[in-house]
């Protein structure tokens, strides 16, 4: 055979450049398919058969290349086509031309798909991914195996106390209740999605019997890892042992993780009751408080459990968890202004004190005490203390690390904020008090990329949660002063889906920032309740609502009407609570709106004081922008801008969207000074760190 005839006749046929053209036109299309396809979640095995296609079809490609040839009547064979008429030469060019054109595309992409490369790792360095730790666990909620429904809460508590020793020990990361219940016993359980949602490399599941006077618990180690069991015990004893199976439980499961177990936290896993009765009544207690807010009667809920509580002391008057959690009942029940009495405070105080008394060193007391500083005294400074106590013994605490995190939010003293609520959030992921307490101070950071990529973290975690994560990213796109994103995301949500008025209060605002008076008071008038939260968090009458709406689309008339009506609802809860500063900063706006301009200055003022922003940087930077409002309703511009201005330099001060569209801001938006401001406070581009 000729070889050089044979090549030669190759180059003539264009053989070789329909391979080139073939191959560089192949790489476009699979860089093109691996792009694209996932954008329209077509699956993965769709590239492989674009792939496997293309690489059948590059012989296919050759052989039709020298079997035939393209002159302008159409395709004929080679042998058909004199040498004298063949244009091979000028579809050569062509061909040449067109990978030519196609090479260009593929440094393209090559390019593109370099600087991604380049870019991505630096974004994520600013937020590196963790390990999950080798000694981490999660407790599942275990299955009730006894004859009586009622013996769930039992199962529960069992479950709980063992969740909780492991917990104590400082040399393990412990997944928080919260967290575990949404994989409640009985419902299927991918073992391995469980751990990486929990971000932990074991899993504790078990089972409880419970019959007369003898009990059965099962417990399983299982590497979430590999879905392997790695330790399983059944202890089958009388009932009176529960405290000793519950202790040996978290002894053996931290030998099998080669935990370190310090002599303290030995001890803290020791119960602190041995009375079965009173350790049935402190469980149904717990249950209680930890489950109110999903009651109807949340004071009653609350009450029962003191009354649960009270009984188990009185039946061992040294159990110091049981005072421990009358302490939070009575503290539930203050803070959430059930009873916001001194006398149901000073019930709090004294059943921590009574707990500390009889273990001085008992972190859950440490914490107790805490929240009766926190909530009842506005204390800051003891109630970190008392939660710092409170770590030494409790050391995989979301509670503390959540509460201590609030705490540095108030006190303004921002990276120990993000660092204790980052914290808890490792601990309990799927708690929404802990996904909402860090977006709060991501938010008055204006961290908003961070809030939005919290939010969505959350939703995959816990799909149920996905639409509140929706409305959260149109609240962050009305800071950001992005309509239409605003919008885009409110559309996507169900027409019923309105936790507590919030969707109706961001449609508000959203009309309003659009200047659509009509859209608004559709929205407003959907809403069936008297009263909606308002723009400090706080729960305002309708009417309120119904003012703003009416001074934005210049009804003085209506707005002055409606803005006494919320007056006179705003007095009478002033009544109740003379010293609420937020009830004030609205006060004092209403009587802005109402040009009572020394009522208005007076109450403004008095609610900066008695809520100083050295006292408490949340609620401190809220009263001062009322003020700020204030003075702007009544015309003093000077008055407003100063406020402005500082505001402006530290965190939870407005945002660009309240400061660029919010009408509220109308009668100091033309001010020079106003408009730089507002340009010095528009959210940049995420920059590379």
């Amino acid at each position: 055979m000729d070889w050089r005839r044979f090549l030669g006749e190759l180059q003539r046929r264009n053989v070789y450049r329909v391979a080139v053209t073939y191959a560089v036109v192949s790489w476009v299309l699979i860089q093109i398919a691996t792009q694209v396809f996932p954008f329209f979640d077509v699956p993965n095995w769709a590239v492989r058969v674009v792939v496997l296609l293309l690489v059948l079809g590059f012989p296919v490609a050759l052989i039709l290349a020298w079997a035939f040839e393209l002159t302008p009547e159409g395709i004929k064979r080679t042998e058909d086509v004199p040498l004298h008429e063949s244009i091979r030469h000028h579809t050569g060019r062509k061909l040449l031309a067109f990978a030519a054109v196609a090479a260009a595309i593929a440094v393209a992409l090559f390019l593109v798909q370099f600087a991604r490369r380049s870019w991505t790792p630096a974004q994520q360095d600013s937020k590196p991914a963790q390990a999950i730790p080798e000694k981490s666990i999660a407790v599942l909620p275990f299955n009730n195996l006894s004859g009586e429904q009622e013996n769930v809460f039992f199962t529960d508590g069992i479950q709980d106390e063992i969740l909780t020793n492991l917990a104590k020990v400082a040399d393990l990361k412990v997944i928080s209740r919260t967290s575990v219940m949404l994989y409640k016993a009985g419902t299927p359980r991918n073992v391995r999605e469980i751990g990486q949602r929990l971000g932990v490399t074991f899993l504790l599941e078990g089972s409880v019997q419970r019959t007369r006077d003898r009990v059965r618990v099962t417990a399983q180690l299982i590497d979430a890892r590999t879905d392997e069991h790695q330790w399983a015990e059944t202890y089958d004893r009388g009932l009176a042992d529960i405290f000793a199976i519950q202790t040996e439980i978290a002894q053996a499961i931290t030998r099998q993780l080669a935990a370190k177990l310090s002599p303290r936290e030995q001890a803290a896993i020791e119960s602190s009751t041995r009375d079965i009765r009173a350790f049935d009544l402190y469980l149904r207690a717990k249950e209680l408080i930890k489950t109110f807010h999903d009651t109807d009667d949340w004071k009653e809920t609350l009450l029962q459990a003191v009354r649960f509580l009270d009984e188990a002391i009185s039946r061992d008057p040294n159990f110091a968890l049981a005072y421990c959690w009358r302490t939070i009942a009575h503290d539930n029940l203050y803070w959430n202004g059930l009873d916001r009495t001194p006398a149901r405070l000073d019930l709090a105080q004294a059943s921590a004190e009574k707990a500390l008394a009889l273990v001085p060193d008992l972190g859950e007391a440490h914490l107790a005490q805490a929240l009766v500083y926190y909530h009842g005294k506005r204390d800051y400074t003891r109630a970190f203390q008392e939660l710092a106590l409170a770590s030494r013994t409790l050391p995989n605490s979301a509670e503390v690390s959540y509460f201590a995190g609030t705490i540095a939010r108030r006190q303004g003293h921002w990276d120990d904020s993000v660092r204790n609520l980052e914290k808890a959030f490792e601990l309990d992921p799927l708690n929404p008090r802990n996904v909402n307490g860090l977006s709060v101070v991501y938010d008055l950071l204006r961290r908003y990329d961070d809030e939005a990529a919290l939010f969505d973290r959350a939703a995959a975690a816990n799909p149920s949660t996905r639409n509140y994560a929706q409305l959260l990213h149109a609240q962050i796109e009305l800071e950001k002063g992005d309509l239409k994103a605003a919008r885009s995301f409110l559309n996507l949500l169900p027409a019923d889906y309105d936790p507590n008025g919030a969707t109706t209060w961001t449609r508000i605002s959203l009309s309003l920032y659009e200047r659509d008076c009509d859209a608004a008071a559709r929205v407003l008038a959907s809403w069936k309740k008297e009263e909606l939260v308002g723009g400090a968090g706080k729960v305002v009458p309708v009417s309120y609502w119904q003012g703003m709406i009416a001074r934005t689309s210049g009804d003085r008339t209506k707005a002055a009407e409606a803005f006494t009506g919320a007056r006179t609802a705003i007095e009478a809860q002033l009544a109740k609570q003379p010293d609420d500063p937020m009830l004030l900063a609205t006060l004092g706006l209403l009587d802005a709106g109402l040009a009572r301009k020394d009522e208005a200055l007076r109450e403004g003022r008095r609610a900066v004081a008695l809520r100083p922003l050295a006292d408490d940087a949340v609620d401190g930077a809220t009263v001062l922008s009322y003020l700020a409002m204030i003075h702007a309703w009544l015309g003093d511009a000077n008055g407003a801008l100063d406020q402005l201005e500082f505001l402006a330099r530290i965190p939870n001060g407005l945002s660009f969207g309240q400061l660029k569209y919010d009408p509220a801001w109308d009668t100091v938006r033309g001010d020079r000074r106003f408009t730089a401001m507002v340009n010095e406070l528009q959210p940049r581009p995420k920059e590379t760190r």
